[in-house]
């Protein structure tokens, strides 16, 4: 059978049995794709390791319409969805190359960027939040940094989907993965004052004040798209002074390394995070080094000479 005749079924194997999410879904189409695009659609019992070894070749030199080249995760990322394939190959006994047959590259974790939280407070004060916009931005940049949400998750919220009074609501994650939400009474405050401010009943818990935006009965077209958080954190870090690059998922390392310096133990911030593994959090433990140097001076006897 040809690689492009099973690439649906397996997608919609993902999505249904595997509960991987729609993005996920797209993510993989387009990896898988590819690997027809360059073995030109052969039969998947001709899928060989020296086929893999020369399609790893052809994803380094890869470059899209800007001239720009495959970063190193990305090219992981196309063998993983290559891998899931040949698993589900497998699992049909359809025959093919065994997925043990792919091994990832190495990749270097980047540098974990995250903000202290006198930071976070000198971005916090430079909103001004005698408006509407003002209201929603000092919710949003609270929520953020107190409850750890994905940008994704934060702006597919809803006004139902909070709790501001318990201060606790779920929140469907990576992999249609649900996990519970914890957020401040700061947060929980600065959300209310938001939503006591808006005269709508649209529903998005976060809305869009463009001109260009035109209104309909579910809002969706009101909703804060994540690239427009991203727009308002770089305005306020700007404005604060904050050199460094700044971004949703910095509030989110922020929040995570906040836990951990304050005593946190990984396991719970892992929950917290929504991370499947260990080793994912684990990258922000040695952020925390320096904290763990404060402890040691402050409490590790010396002797005297």
């Amino acid at each position: 059978m040809y690689m492009s005749e099973l690439l649906l079924d397996y997608i919609e194997h993902l999505e249904v049995e595997g509960g991987r999410s729609a993005r996920t879904a797209e993510n993989y189409t387009l990896y898988l794709e590819r690997f027809v695009e360059f073995t030109n659609d052969i039969t998947v019992d001709k899928i060989t390791s020296e086929v893999i070894r020369k399609y790893r070749l052809w994803l380094n030199r890869y470059k899209n319409n800007n001239d720009d080249e495959l970063a190193t995760i990305t090219q992981n990322y196309h063998l993983i969805a290559l891998r899931g394939f040949l698993g589900y190959l497998s699992k049909r006994d359809i025959a093919s190359l065994s997925p043990d047959k792919i091994e990832l590259p190495k990749t270097s974790r980047k540098q974990v960027t995250f903000l202290h939280y006198d930071e976070v407070e000198r971005i916090l004060s430079q909103i001004d939040d005698s408006s509407e916009v003002g209201l929603r931005d000092r919710a949003l940049i609270e929520l953020l940094f107190s409850s750890g949400l994905r940008v994704s998750e934060l702006v597919n919220l809803n006004r139902d989907h909070i709790n501001t009074k318990r201060r606790e609501f779920m929140v469907r994650g990576k992999g249609q993965k649900d996990r519970p939400i914890f957020i401040s009474e700061s947060a929980a405050g600065h959300v209310n004052n938001y939503l006591t401010s808006r005269i709508d009943n649209l529903p998005p818990l976060f809305l869009s004040y463009s001109r260009n935006n035109v209104v309909n009965m579910s809002g969706d077209y009101r909703r804060l798209t994540a690239r427009s958080v991203q727009r308002v954190i770089n305005k306020y870090t700007r404005l604060a002074g904050i050199t460094k690059h700044v971004s949703p998922h910095t509030m989110r390392h922020s929040f995570a390394t906040d836990l951990l310096m304050n005593g946190a133990d990984i396991r719970s911030v892992q929950s917290m995070l929504g991370h499947s593994n260990i080793s994912t959090t684990q990258v922000y433990t040695h952020v925390t080094d320096q904290h763990l140097r404060e402890v040691y001076e402050k409490f590790h006897s010396e002797t005297s000479e």
